[in-house]
């Protein structure tokens, strides 16, 4: 999509901190960090969120989690990490791409913080 800042990162056309790619997955440092270790997954294909997965597309979100667990590894996340993805306004969406928050590096509380 041409108005989506992540689809914009993907192309090229807005830098990042990458720190993870492949053919279909992208991953990065949060511009906002909300902890030491800030990292956003993202599918290289637009896909709105969570809720517009299908069988079509549900495959990537698999090969994200096994991203996911990649960079835990590399990262030695051993302590304990935590991934969000948060699905619609109300959930407090800002992007609206698919993206997954990779946290580690503090302590987190539930559900908030």
């Amino acid at each position: 999509m041409e108005d989506c800042v992540f689809c914009k990162i993907v192309n090229g056309d807005i830098p990042s901190a990458k720190v993870y790619e492949d053919d279909t997955v992208l991953a990065f440092k949060d511009l906002d960090p909300q902890a030491p270790t800030h990292l956003l997954v993202i599918p290289k294909q637009h896909v709105r969120s969570l809720a517009e997965i299908d069988a079509s597309n549900s495959a990537v979100v698999a090969h994200i989690a096994e991203v996911i667990a990649k960079l835990a590894k590399d990262l030695d996340l051993k302590d304990g990490f935590r991934v969000v993805s948060n699905c619609g306004d109300s959930a407090g969406q800002s992007v609206k791409h698919l993206h997954f928050h990779l946290l580690a590096g503090r302590e987190f509380t539930w559900p908030a913080g």
